[in-house]
């Protein structure tokens, strides 16, 4: 009597247990896949611990000083050197020119500076993404059109067109800044986001989607927008950091945030004239303002390096 043939019997993972070579566990996706590399690796977890202790000083600066950025003591003048032994003291830095306290401005400048560069990204994102999606699914004469002011825009030189925009304005605060960032920052995000929308837009699953009778709309956010994003937030982790950098060389060149608002570059521009008497009110801030560039820059890369395809 001939034997039955049986169907092999489902694999089974366990819980740690990777997958054969051509098998997909069960819900992988991208972004999974990219959580689960992110995790393994120490740049992601320096630049995240990092950046975690800059959002406490944001929103819980009492946590690390108890002085206040803006009481100045003029018998203080440039008084005390970095003391290390006394953590978090009003002292632990010395005093500036005005004997406020260098480590409680530090503490406070996080604020305006992280601020700029969070809402800056977020908006040039949303708005470069838009223009880029729109550009890069309906292409045509529209495409043309939005790519010349992209160019238009592109051309003007980043730091000295800011420089001209704050000019026009007599008082400049945190929004007038981030405003000037974001109306010449857009540009980059904007061709990222084309250029991954024409790519997407030629898979099988969107021609499928038409052929289906999907709504442009359904297609644009269900099917576009989720699968064109990787590109756009390794640009915009990383974009962050620089619009940080460049608040901050705004503000030292005068032309940025202003007294009585607590900035990096503020603090940095206040302390290039006592380098060679008391350098440390130069120094700290502006090793602040790296560890936090320093920090953006890293987080991006290690998004980028997970979210590429080709990398693993």
């Amino acid at each position: 009597m001939p034997e039955t043939a049986t169907a092999p019997a489902p694999v089974v993972l366990g819980k740690n247990q990777e997958p054969a070579p051509g098998q997909s566990p069960k819900g992988r996706s991208l972004w999974s896949d990219a959580w689960r590399d992110l995790r393994r690796k120490p740049l992601f977890i320096i630049s995240a611990v990092l950046i975690v202790l800059l959002l406490a000083m944001v929103f819980f600066p009492g946590l690390f000083t108890s002085a206040s950025p803006i009481d100045a003591d003029l018998t203080k003048h440039f008084q005390g050197e970095p003391n290390y032994g006394h953590f978090f003291a009003p002292d632990w830095f010395g005093y500036d020119g005005q004997g406020r306290s260098v480590w409680a401005r530090m503490v406070y400048g996080a604020r305006a500076s992280v601020t700029v560069g969070v809402v800056v990204t977020l908006v040039v994102t949303i708005l470069g993404g838009i223009v880029g999606l729109v550009a890069g699914y309906f292409g045509g004469w529209l495409d043309s059109l939005l790519s010349r002011v992209t160019d238009i825009f592109q051309g003007i030189p980043f730091l000295l067109g800011a420089m001209v925009v704050l000019t026009s304005f007599a008082e400049r605060k945190v929004w007038v800044v981030s405003a000037a960032l974001i109306f010449l920052g857009w540009t980059q995000i904007a061709r990222v986001a084309r250029g991954a929308v024409i790519t997407v837009k030629q898979a099988d699953y969107v021609h499928a989607a038409k052929s289906l009778g999907a709504s442009t709309s359904r297609i644009m956010f269900r099917h576009i927008v989720p699968n064109a994003l990787a590109p756009v937030i390794v640009i915009a982790t990383t974009a962050l950091g620089g619009y940080i950098g460049a608040e901050a060389t705004l503000s030292y060149l005068g032309i940025g945030l202003a007294d009585p608002t607590v900035s990096w570059g503020i603090d940095v521009s206040s302390g290039k004239d006592a380098l060679r008497t008391a350098p440390h009110v130069l120094i700290s801030p502006a090793i602040m303002v790296s560890i936090t560039v320093l920090a953006f820059i890293m987080l991006g890369d290690a998004v980028r390096n997970a979210l590429d395809p080709k990398s693993r």
